[in-house]
């Protein structure tokens, strides 16, 4: 509660505050009251809790409102209709039967039943659930059909009347039926459904006012009296420390030594201090162009590594004919060059590596990865993929087309050099112990020479064993 307290006090806009503050009268109060006072404002919140209830209880009203006034009403004329429409069907088949001109006026009796059933559900306020027009056409086209059927016995067309009844009029009826049962279900769905949730409204709301008013009331009387002494300098040591800290001073210690979780956070803080020290060491030396850590950093985690007994799986990054593009195009385009392997490397990185892989830029066109090896192919698959397909992009067209650049060697003799790939070498302790950070960058460097004489882009694993 102590450490809960402190986060709000850290995000309180304590100027304004002040404008709106009473100072004459907080002048004469003590911190403890000063407290006191302000967690009186909990009070209010259980007020506002009651409100939230009131709201709660209009909510289960409403509900309450719809069962009764829509749900309801359409389960009773669902069920009428129901009825009426099996009974007009006993009346229709007894009327074929009998040709009895009775159980025509029962049938049309009991399609007006049906009928005011059907008027009741249209006066209704929602009735999105209900298909009237459907049930209206269906029954619309029953009693017409029995009005064929009867013309048809009229007729002494018994055979036609007999397979109208057996089949359009039955049809019809047994349709009508179907959407009636379906309607009921959708009602009954609802009622239900509004039944559950005005129970758990009226559950959330009681327990919710109960614990959030009782909470309110004991935090704010007594949590004030025991808190606020213990935590007061506390929390303005902590804001001197964050000051402190984000002005760059890491080793600045608040000097508080209680046990409390406000101590165990000022010791977060000296820790944190002595980290971010660390961190700003071993970034001093990262590379301008791409923002990597650069040989310092390098060495410290390989190390850090080694000592640890982790796996490992160092990848060395190096363009070919690298110089000769930067001849040709110059400075600016051989930067960019640069800036896109280590876009690249970091790409797949973060798609096929591991979160605490390492990135660094030793200089140039010089890349390393440290991660391990069951991640070293898939890092180093992706990074040749999408080097061959973006930097031939850098070069102009007629060299693409061409496949090559002219350019001199170091020596002064001109020759064709080859669009860039990169030489990937690997060095992992699987199957050998690396003792430092120099073996593995000389084991690093004899291996790149050998996949320099690749004429593509290619990585190479050393699987040599210790001897």
């Amino acid at each position: 509660m102590q450490l809960r307290l402190s986060k709000i006090s850290e995000r309180i806009p304590w100027p304004l505050l002040e404008k709106l503050i009473p100072n004459k009268l907080f002048g004469r109060l003590d911190i403890a009251s000063k407290m006191l006072l302000g967690y009186m404002v909990l009070v209010l919140l259980t007020l506002i809790v009651v409100a939230f209830a009131l709201i709660s209880l209009q909510r289960i009203n409403a509900l309450n409102s719809t069962i009764v006034t829509v749900d309801v009403p359409t389960l009773e004329a669902a069920d009428k209709m129901k009825e009426a429409i099996l009974a007009q069907e006993t009346y229709e088949q007894r009327s074929l039967i009998l040709n009895s001109t009775g159980m025509r006026n029962l049938f049309a009796k009991r399609g007006d039943e049906f009928q005011q059933a059907l008027a009741g559900l249209k006066s209704l306020p929602k009735r999105d659930h209900v298909p009237l027009a459907e049930i209206t056409t269906l029954h619309q086209e029953y009693g017409e059909l029995f009005e064929q059927e009867v013309t048809l016995i009229r007729k002494n067309s018994r055979e036609e009347a007999t397979l109208l009844s057996n089949v359009e009029l039955k049809k019809r009826a047994e349709r009508i039926t179907d959407l009636l049962k379906e309607m009921s279900q959708t009602a009954f769905k609802a009622r239900e459904e509004k039944m559950l949730r005005i129970s758990f409204i009226g559950r959330s709301a009681f327990y919710t006012t109960a614990l959030l008013s009782a909470l309110s009331v004991i935090i704010g009387i007594v949590g004030s009296l025991a808190i606020t002494q213990h935590i007061a300098s506390s929390i303005g040591k902590l804001r001197i420390a964050t000051r402190q800290i984000a002005e760059g001073n890491f080793d600045y210690d608040p000097q508080i030594r209680t046990d409390d979780e406000i101590g165990a956070l000022a010791t977060a803080f000296v820790d944190m201090g002595k980290r971010l020290r660390k961190l700003e060491e071993m970034y001093l030396d990262a590379s301008p162009l791409t923002r990597l850590p650069g040989g310092i950093a390098i060495e410290n985690v390989m190390k850090k590594r080694i000592e640890n007994g982790q796996p490992i799986a160092s990848c060395m990054f190096d363009l070919d004919n690298f110089k000769a593009f930067n001849d040709r195009y110059g400075y600016a385009h051989g930067s960019e060059v640069i800036k896109e392997t280590a876009r690249i490397i970091e790409h797949a990185v973060r798609s096929q590596g591991a979160p605490d892989d390492f990135i660094g830029h030793i200089g140039g066109d010089d890349f390393v990865v440290i991660t391990t090896p069951d991640h070293m192919r898939p890092i180093c698959e992706e990074v040749i993929a999408s080097f061959d397909r973006k930097i031939p992009e850098f070069y102009e067209e007629q060299d693409k087309i061409n496949g090559y650049l002219l350019g001199k060697t170091r020596q002064g003799v001109e020759m064709k050099f080859p669009i860039m790939t990169i030489s990937i070498a690997i060095v992992t302790n699987e199957r050998r112990t690396i003792t430092s950070p120099l073996e593995a960058a000389e084991i690093g460097a004899e291996l790149k020479d050998y996949a320099k004489t690749i004429p593509k882009s290619v990585f190479v694993i050393d699987k040599r064993r210790t001897s």
